[in-house]
């Protein structure tokens, strides 16, 4: 067994309300004003407040390269992911003591919004006091998904280290990949839902002395499981052009959680021996309101089961894979009951599906 013991994020300093962000794309967006004023309701209808950026709203107005794009996610998502390390290792909300960089056993880095070689957890491990024995384990191209993956992984490896301790690291600046040019609708929707996100959990194993640093109960990861729709390469990813990363989206999301997430799902309680109605609240990355609205149709809930993932939603949007891990600190702030039962769930290109059991526990 593996038990989350922390999260810790890294808040992004530029904060746009959903307003300011229209009415940016209202000036700048290269579509004819009709079809803007078409796509405009779906700034209103997103269930999104407010997004934080690790840029200022004017760089958005200029043409960048992709060399420029990437340095600057090199540079941000190094700050960024060693401030989110930081704030998991001493959170006090989850930590009676601090957890020593010397006592990391693994590193699993998770980004799918810019490139690094080496990749950025070789930056992070030089920069503070870590062994120089930790096993990296970088994760790229998962993007929404990959907040689960990693937590997946970082319970796989702790099957067989079961003394040890891994950090999960999930870096997301959505924000870099925005083509100023980029007509599409998949361009548009991107804009109206993504913001930047840096997240990272501590996951611990079960003979590991690190356990006794928790405060109070932490949601223990059982069964895992991954599915891939096949001939779905088109539904969520990237498109990569000589100014940087395009996003594709599509509509039909909602309607493959109806489907092809149900069926997982379904599959997956079975093999846990669990109904629906065993499950209080979902740990769900929300991709989006409409992606919510679906999984309650799916599970036949009211949206107090996915109460974190509406909120953090509205308060920061979609982050891609950090996502997940804000929303599990939320339900770990509350006051839940030994044995509560709950499903982490996350959505990714592929098109995929993460599914892991969770159990809070002493």
């Amino acid at each position: 067994m593996s038990y989350i013991s922390s999260v810790g994020i890294s808040t992004p300093e530029h904060n746009l309300s959903q307003n300011d962000v229209k009415q940016f794309v209202t000036a700048n967006f290269p579509r004819p004003k009709r079809d803007i004023e078409r796509l405009l309701p779906i700034f209103e209808n997103a269930n999104i407040s407010n997004r934080q950026f690790v840029v200022e709203q004017s760089w958005f107005e200029r043409e960048h390269s992709f060399e420029e794009r990437n340095s600057l996610y090199q540079q941000k998502a190094i700050e960024h992911g060693e401030r989110a390390i930081n704030h998991c290792l001493t959170n006090t909300d989850f930590l009676t003591k601090t957890i020593p960089y010397e006592a990391v056993d693994a590193i699993i880095f998770v980004s799918s919004t810019g490139i690094s070689t080496p990749s950025i957890d070789a930056h992070l491990l030089n920069r503070n006091k870590f062994r120089d024995d930790v096993v990296r384990i970088p994760l790229w191209g998962l993007g929404c998904a990959g907040g689960a993956s990693g937590l997946a992984r970082a319970k796989d490896w702790l099957t067989s280290h079961t003394k040890s301790c891994v950090l999960v690291v999930c870096v997301e600046l959505c924000s870099l990949t925005f083509q100023k040019d980029d007509s599409k609708k998949s361009n548009f929707i991107g804009t109206a839902l993504f913001g930047d996100g840096i997240a990272a959990a501590l996951v611990i194993g079960e003979e590991s002395s690190f356990l006794n640093n928790r405060r109070g109960l932490s949601p223990k990861i059982g069964l895992t499981s991954s599915k891939l729709k096949k001939d779905s390469l088109d539904v969520m990813g990237w498109d990569f052009t000589g100014h940087g990363f395009e996003v594709v989206f599509s509509k039909s999301i909602p309607q493959l959680v109806n489907t092809f997430w149900k069926e997982h799902l379904e599959i997956f309680l079975q093999e846990l021996g669990l109904t629906r109605k065993d499950i209080p609240f979902f740990v769900a990355h929300p991709g989006g309101k409409k992606v919510l609205e679906a999984m309650e149709g799916v599970l036949e809930i009211t949206s107090e089961a996915l109460d974190h993932s509406y909120q953090v939603l509205n308060r920061h949007g979609n982050m891609s894979s950090s996502t997940v891990l804000y929303i599990l600190a939320e339900w770990m702030k509350e006051d839940i009951s030994a044995g509560e039962k709950s499903i982490l769930s996350a959505l990714g290109p592929g098109f995929s599906s993460e599914l892991l059991s969770l159990e809070w526990s002493s």
